[in-house]
């Protein structure tokens, strides 16, 4: 479905990501974990068009989408959420909804979309026209999600969903990402939260310093001695 080869990318003169190569098989759910700085945002944003690299490339259904614009990708179906959620606080939950949808013209799909969502999220629906500014950070990053699945998307890009929430809401935003990638959705999560994003997913990518360090799945990756150690806080 997708494929990341060699791909490198620079801020300004510094080059942040040396090569990277990664794939997303239809229907996975892949974490991309590693330390702050390590490019995993980077990976993400080069993905869905927000930055360009200099070399190497990323192939969406066959398709080169390297140099691709942001909105031609979105239409392609690849929807990044970004990190710190970036929802519009003085509009309400519902109209926040339907900013999400501008890629779906059809009515009845949009109305389909909008059912998926509520029961997705049963919190949204009870709050549908509370401004997005009053909930709580973990309601606001529901809101973010389900704003994206709005234009029914086939790939989510998930850029740190558990930032800043407490236990309670990091665990009830891993089981909405589970329960969407169980209902088809594939999905690229980048996390720090490592534990929780191994235990959800299929595959895991570690990277360190724009590289791609150690990879696979992600149940074996979880008992090796030297990533216990390094990301899980084990001994």
């Amino acid at each position: 479905m997708l494929q990341i080869k060699e791909l490198c990318v620079k801020y300004d003169n510094i080059q942040v990501l040396h090569g990277i190569s990664l794939e997303l098989r239809e229907g996975e759910l892949v974490a991309l974990i590693g330390a702050n700085g390590a490019g995993k945002t980077t990976t993400l944003s080069t993905i869905s068009g927000v930055k360009r690299a200099f070399s190497g490339q990323i192939v969406y259904d066959g398709k080169d989408i390297t140099k691709a614009g942001t909105d031609e990708i979105v239409k392609m179906g690849i929807v990044q959420v970004p990190e710190g959620r970036q929802i519009f606080s003085k509009m309400t939950i519902e109209e926040n909804l339907i900013l999400g949808a501008y890629t779906e013209k059809d009515s009845q799909r949009q109305k389909q979309n909008m059912q998926r969502v509520m029961e997705l999220f049963p919190i949204l629906r009870e709050r549908r026209r509370q401004t997005a500014g009053t909930l709580s950070g973990g309601e606001q990053q529901m809101l973010a999600i389900a704003r994206a699945l709005m234009g029914n998307p086939r790939m989510l890009l998930l850029d740190e969903p558990s930032m800043g929430l407490s236990p309670l809401m990091t665990e009830q935003v891993f089981d909405a990402v589970k329960s969407l990638n169980d209902q088809g959705t594939t999905i690229l999560l980048v996390e720090q939260n490592a534990y929780d994003a191994m235990e959800i997913s299929h595959r895991t990518y570690i990277m360190e310093n724009g590289v791609i360090t150690r990879e696979g799945k992600s149940s074996e990756l979880m008992r090796d001695p030297a990533i216990k150690q390094a990301y899980l806080g084990g001994d």
